[in-house]
C-alpha cells in the first residue's frame, strides 16, 4: 500500500518500532513526493517503547515523512490510508512482533466510503496534533539517546 501510494499515505499508530524495510519504504514513499504523515501518542502507555519510538523521529522527518503527536491522551488507533483508494483498520501495530510473530487483523478497505469516513477521521485527529520539528526530534537529551541505543537492541521483544 505504502509503496503504490501516488499522493498520500496517513497512518495511526500507538507505536512505531520498524525495521529497515519499513524505514526504506516509508523514506522512499515521501521522497518521491507522496505526501507520508504517522500519528502517533504524545502521551505513552510504557515509557521504553516510547522512547524507542521517538527513536526513529529524525530519520523519518530528513528524508520528508511528517511525524504527529497526539496530545490530548494516548492514540491506540490502527489506521493506513492511501490515495482516497485503500485502507487499512485493524489490530496491526507498527512493531516487529504485531507484522512478524502475532496473528494481527486487519479490514483491507478498497473504494468505500469507509476509506473517506477514516480520512476524515485522520484530518480531524490531526487537529489535536502536534508536528514533531527534526530539530526538536534532534533535541533529545544524551541520556535518552543513550537508553534508546541500548532499548534498540531489545527491539524484536518490544
Amino acid at each position: 500500500m505504502i509503496a503504490r501510494a501516488k499522493r498520500y499515505v496517513y497512518i495511526n499508530t500507538p507505536y512505531l518500532i520498524i525495521d529497515n524495510e519499513l524505514i526504506t519504504i516509508l523514506t522512499l514513499a515521501a521522497k518521491s513526493g507522496v505526501d507520508v504523515r504517522i500519528t502517533l501518542p504524545h502521551i505513552a502507555d510504557k515509557w521504553y517503547v516510547h522512547l524507542l519510538t521517538r527513536s526513529y523521529y529524525a530519520q523519518l522527518i530528513e528524508c520528508g515523512v511528517r511525524i504527529y503527536e497526539y496530545t490530548p491522551g494516548f492514540l491506540h488507533s490502527k489506521t493506513f490510508l492511501a490515495d482516497d483508494e485503500v485502507g487499512i483498520i485493524g489490530t496491526t501495530n507498527l512493531d516487529y512482533r504485531s507484522l512478524y510473530l502475532h496473528f494481527e487483523c486487519g479490514a483491507w478497505l478498497y473504494k468505500t466510503r469507509a476509506v473517506q469516513q477514516l480520512k476524515n477521521d485522520y484530518l480531524n485527529t490531526l487537529k489535536v496534533c502536534h508536528e514533531i520539528s527534526l530539530d526538536e526530534a534532534r533535541s533529545e537529551k544524551l541520556y535518552r539517546r543513550m537508553v534508546r541505543t541500548i532499548l534498540k537492541a531489545f527491539a524484536p521483544l518490544m
